[in-house]
């Protein structure tokens, strides 16, 4: 079992930054990739940044160049730093694990392949 708390979030005006937090415990050798993903009014949840084991990370278009992911092994938190941020960054933003590798979480309903999740937090972003 893994458990993956989250922090972080909040509301800020466009142009500002935030910084989400997700500290990971529990059977964390077993984890092949982590990421984080958002969800607005929709169902779906969409992947905006992944890392794998590696290091090796892969951001959605729509963040690319304003949000950094990075993990931490020393205290197992991955982090989700956002810079730039713009109105349609509004959603909740889960962070979450997977067990098996060589997911497309890129793709539609990709989502569903990961085994464990954050509580999610809400970003808020004015225009």
């Amino acid at each position: 079992q893994v458990h993956m708390v989250q922090s972080g979030g909040g509301s800020v005006q466009a142009g500002g930054s935030l910084t989400l937090s997700c500290r990971v415990s529990g059977d964390v050798d077993s984890i092949s990739t982590m990421g984080w993903f958002r969800q607005d009014v929709g169902p779906e949840r969409e992947a905006v940044a992944t890392i794998d084991g590696d290091g090796s990370t892969e951001y959605a278009d729509s963040v690319k160049g304003r949000f950094t992911i990075s993990q931490f092994n020393g205290n197992n938190t991955l982090t989700l730093q956002m810079d730039s941020l713009k109105p349609e960054d509004s959603a909740m933003y889960y962070c979450a694990a997977a067990i098996r590798p060589g997911g497309m979480w890129f793709t539609v309903g990709a989502y569903y392949g990961m085994d464990y999740w954050g509580e999610g937090t809400l970003v808020i972003i004015s225009s």
